[in-house]
């Protein structure tokens, strides 16, 4: 299993391009299969949840090509059923969670899918009822099958209808739409995630003959159409990856420059950070963090305490809370932490204490951070990545911290960031990856 060795202490300076974004690829990737024909996919992250998916497409008969360093072709004429219903498909499922998404476009080629239930990131409770009620909704069958540890759903015929989901879950709005477009009739989804991965699967989806209105707000209209065709789609810059970046340069007290961030797609982030003090610049497409010394959290207008807290788009994505957390320890002032989602993605919070951070871990849900304004800086220690934020956010702690620390199960981090280590060497860190 690799680690990461990191000596703190080393500003960052240059220039750093964001990669393909991680959670609208998983969606991209599953998408390919309502299709037989040839659909092309650029700036696609070299990231190990992506390599899974591709590898797990490829079990399933998709014909995948790598064309260029981050552009694929995948074609799915045949399925291979055998496998599509098999206890392989459940074991290489298991440990990837955007495997979830192959039920919505599976039930709707071919009429039947098994998946296992969901792996992944250890962050407490990531239940899958939107999905399965939403399909259920368009007519589709379902059992868990508890032997094999995985969920069975069957249709004869999809049929749109109206839904209102109980929440406005990402990867089931995802998988919801990918069913509608071959459904028969006409499918309204209310309550839908609009993140701009979403908008992106459902563009890329019209471009291939969907018919589905309302792209970017909560109510979507989708006319089921008999087949899809072939099309050309580039993945968005990371969001997660662009604030990552953003809490590097201001915990390292460095000039970084982000390049072609797809600023319009951002939303709050970027004001997220400015809440902490940051001095987030836009030019153009770019972000410039210039170094700062100090950073003073802001408060509300009214002199209580601030408050970041995940919502559902436009809000604050929660898969930054985390940075924001860590980002915040050298901040001066204090700033409370509300991860409503997800019960244990704070837990990690634990290894930030024992660097030294001033953290109040007051629930499962709820953290307060009061800011050391680097009177004193946090001191290096061994930890282990439990996902993929936490391990980052822990990554960034190490490279603030005086010392060498070692971060061990890497392998969580290499799911959702792409080569870090060698990207963050070029522009000053001292990381070393070790077997």
């Amino acid at each position: 299993m690799a680690s990461f060795i990191i000596e703190g202490g080393h500003r960052l300076n240059g220039t750093i391009v964001p990669q393909g974004a991680k959670n609208e690829v998983l969606q991209i990737l599953c998408a390919v299969l309502l299709t037989s024909e040839e659909v092309i996919v650029r700036n696609v992250p070299d990231i190990l949840d992506v390599a899974n998916l591709i590898d797990l497409l490829s079990f399933l008969g998709v014909k995948s090509k790598r064309l260029a360093p981050g552009e694929w072709s995948f074609t799915a004429s045949d399925i291979n059923m055998d496998f599509a219903l098999s206890s392989g498909m459940v074991r290489k499922s298991a440990g990837l969670r955007g495997s979830v998404m192959l039920l919505g476009p599976l039930l709707a080629r071919t009429g039947r899918t098994v998946v296992s239930k969901p792996g992944g990131d250890k962050i407490g409770r990531r239940r899958v009822d939107t999905h399965i009620n939403g399909l259920k909704a368009l007519g589709a069958k379902f059992t868990l099958n508890e032997e094999m540890g995985c969920y069975e759903l069957w249709a004869d015929k999809l049929k749109g209808c109206y839904m209102l989901l109980d929440e406005a879950s990402v990867t089931g709005t995802a998988n919801i739409v990918m069913a509608a477009v071959l459904a028969e009739g006409v499918t309204t989804i209310y309550n839908a995630a609009c993140e701009p991965y979403v908008q992106q699967l459902c563009r890329m989806l019209n471009r291939m003959g969907a018919q589905i209105s309302g792209v970017g707000s909560n109510l979507l209209t989708i006319t089921g159409v008999s087949s899809l065709h072939g099309t050309t789609h580039t993945i968005l810059p990371d969001m997660i990856e662009v604030g990552s970046f953003i809490g590097m340069a201001a915990m390292t007290a460095s000039e970084l420059t982000i390049k072609g961030v797809s600023y319009g797609n951002l939303g709050i982030i970027p004001d997220s950070f400015r809440r902490l003090g940051i001095q987030v610049i836009q030019k153009g497409d770019d972000i410039l963090v210039p170094a700062q010394e100090h950073y003073e959290i802001d408060s509300f207008i009214d002199g209580s305490i601030m408050t970041l807290a995940d919502a559902p788009w436009p809000g604050l994505t929660p898969d930054l809370l985390s940075v924001l957390l860590v980002t915040a320890t050298q901040a001066k002032g204090s700033v409370l932490i509300h991860q409503k989602m997800f019960e244990s993605r704070l837990f990690f919070v634990d290894n930030l204490i024992d660097m030294g951070a001033q953290v109040i871990l007051c629930d499962p849900h709820r953290v307060v951070v009061i800011g050391h304004d680097r009177r004193f800086m946090l001191h290096a220690r061994r930890m282990s990545s439990p996902d993929i934020r936490a391990g980052i956010a822990m990554l960034i702690a190490a490279m603030s911290a005086e010392g060498v620390s070692r971060i061990d199960n890497i392998g969580q981090i290499d799911r959702g960031y792409q080569n870090i280590d060698s990207r963050l060497v070029s522009l000053g860190a001292n990381i070393t990856r070790v077997e």
